[in-house]
This record gives structure tokens, sequence and C-alpha cells, in this order.
């Protein structure tokens, strides 16, 4: 199977999602402008990390998987391998890397999750890091929603590590659940919010960064008529870095639901533009009266698309991260998926 890689948002998502369904259905897949679009095309280390433990679960037959690279050829030898594996973003890079060990993790969740027995996954690299799920994401928002499904995953962060230096570190247990699909899932109405919290956090900073990050981000929630409990945090790690990470639970049905949202510091940028960026997209979503974020549907498509049985989830912003996971996946599966409006209905 080959698969345009330039396709829809055009980024790593293509590449990540294609290594976890072709683990997944044994399809050996051939990737061609890999991230083509972007100002640095092909392989990054991140992504380099992600083939490389992926091809290592399954025994893979691997061409083309050097950095830069824009073509991949992907052979599955057999089906994920549970055990205890460790998967470094820097050594891959031969260097200090920031490469997100997130999206490295999302690469091989589902077939671990999926697998005849238990793993546990340390991964170092970047742990807060833009444009992938950050680890305190994974554990609120996204972690919740597969256990309801049937599959479980714990994270343990033992060390941050932001852009560009990377330094982190996590731990990640998967209970395998011996190959059953998953449970379908239905999330389209929202009831009361429950809460807001979230930390607001420094690397190697003053500790007024924190400070001023959380307090603009409460009187701001304070104004839109939302209490929120946002804990300052001062880190030491591997380099400097910032971010403010915000939850919102509400009651759903079939129990709760978190939403989640995340803004980075960068040198120059006041730490109040910050939190002002993250409050927008929390009171966005919180005025859109759905219950699933745009991060997490985009997320909850392939396991979606692995239940039986139909699932409908509803999201407050159709993302083109969305809709590019939709086109690989019926690449591989035989599923009826439909988008109308926010709504998102796959039939297994």
């Amino acid at each position: 199977m080959v698969i345009d890689g330039s396709y829809g948002e055009g980024g790593g998502q293509v590449l990540r999602s294609a290594l976890t369904l072709a683990m997944l259905t044994g399809q050996a897949v051939r990737l061609e402008n890999i991230r083509a679009g972007r100002s640095k095309p092909g392989l990054r280390p991140q992504h380099l990390t992600a083939v490389r433990a992926a091809a290592t679960l399954c025994d893979a037959h691997l061409e083309g998987d050097v950095l830069g690279s824009q073509v991949l050829t992907f052979r599955p030898g057999g089906p994920a391998c549970p055990g205890e594996y460790l998967f470094d973003v820097a050594a891959t890079a031969r260097r200090g890397s920031a490469g997100a060990v997130t999206l490295v993790l999302q690469t091989v969740l589902l077939p671990l999750a999926l697998a005849d027995g238990d793993s546990l996954l340390t991964l170092r690299g970047g742990t807060h890091v833009a444009w992938s799920p950050p680890v305190p994401y994974l554990e609120h928002v996204f972690f919740p929603q597969l256990a309801r499904m049937g599959l479980n995953a714990a994270v343990e962060s033992l060390r941050w590590g932001f852009y560009p230096v990377g330094g982190g570190e996590v731990r990640v247990r998967i209970v395998g659940n011996g190959g059953r699909p998953p449970a379908p899932l239905r999330l389209t109405t929202r009831g009361a919010l429950l809460r807001v919290w979230g930390t607001a956090a420094a690397m190697n900073l003053p500790a007024h960064i924190p400070q001023r990050m959380a307090a603009r981000a409460r009187n701001l929630l304070a104004a839109a008529g939302l209490t929120a409990q946002i804990e300052p945090v001062r880190l030491r790690g591997s380099g400097p870095g910032a971010g403010i990470f915000l939850f919102a639970e509400y009651e759903a049905e079939g129990g709760g639901v978190a939403a989640g949202f995340t803004a980075y510091g960068r040198r120059g940028l006041p730490a109040e533009r910050v939190a002002e960026a993250a409050v927008e997209e929390l009171l966005a979503h919180h005025r859109a009266d759905a219950p699933v974020d745009p991060h997490l549907a985009d997320q909850l498509v392939l396991p979606l698309a692995l239940a039986e049985g139909e699932s409908r989830i509803r999201t407050s912003r159709v993302s083109q991260h969305l809709l590019t996971n939709i086109w690989v996946v019926q690449h591989f599966l035989e599923r009826e998926i439909q988008v109308e409006g926010g709504t998102v209905t796959v039939v297994g």
C-alpha cells in the first residue's frame, strides 16, 4: 500500500497513524512525500524514533529509515510483542533533542494495548512540546476515554523536558487486553461543568513567571464566570521552558469527560500572553457546548475505528488533523466514518 504523506494536514500524523495501522493489520506500507510541505521535510528525530520503535515491536523490515528521508517502507514481521522497552529521541538524533515522546507513544500505544500481555515503556526526549499532547493531557483527557473502551494505560512523568533541549523522561504502563476489540464510545452530549484546574510551569526561570501565568489565567476565567484552581510550579531540568496546562471537566453520558488546552512560552513573549492563549481555547470549547475537544477527537479516531459497533462523538471543532486521520484509517480498515457538523460517527 502506498500512502501520500503530504495529504491533508501533511505532517507526522499521516506517518504515525499509518505505522499504527500497519502493525495492527500486518499490511506492508510505503509512505512517500513524508512531511513534504514542512520547513524541514522528511523524518525528524521523533518521527524516526517512532518508526524504529514500531519496527522493534513487530520485527518489521525497514527501508528509508534515516533522518530527513521522505520515503519509508515498513513491512511488519508479526503482531506487536509486549514487553519492556526504552525509546530515546536524543539517541536517535545523536544529540540533545526535544522531539516529543508522546508522539512516539501515540504510534505504539494501540498495538500494545491490544497485545496479549502487559508492557512497560520508558520514553526520553521532549515531554511538554508544542504541536504534541503534553503528558498531563494523556493522563487527564485521553487515557480516561481509552479506559471506557477497555484499553488501559497509565503514565508517570519522571522528568519534564521542554523545547529545545528536551531531557525529559516518562514511564508508561500498558495493559494488554489479549486482542479484544475496543468497546464503542458515545460522547455527544455534555452536562454541567464540574471543575477547571491546571498548572503553570516554568523550568530554570524566575518564580514570577509561573505565578504571572497562573494569576492571569485565573482572572480571565473568573471574568468569564469560571472558578479555576491553577497551581504555579517552578522546575529544574535540562533547559529553560515555560507553559500553562488547563483542564475543564464536565459531566457527560457514560461518565465524565475532560478537555485540555496548552500554551507555551518563548523568548520575548510575556507570561500573561501565554496564559491568554490557553484560556482563549478553553473558553471557545466551553461556549461550543460539545463534550470532545478538537485534540481528543483526533486521537480517538483510531480506537473508534477498531471498535465493534457504532461510535459517535461530538467535538467543538473539526480539525484538519481529524480529517487526515480519517483518510489514513480508510486505507487500512473497512469502516464507514461520517463527519457532519461537529459529530463524528464510526460504524465498525
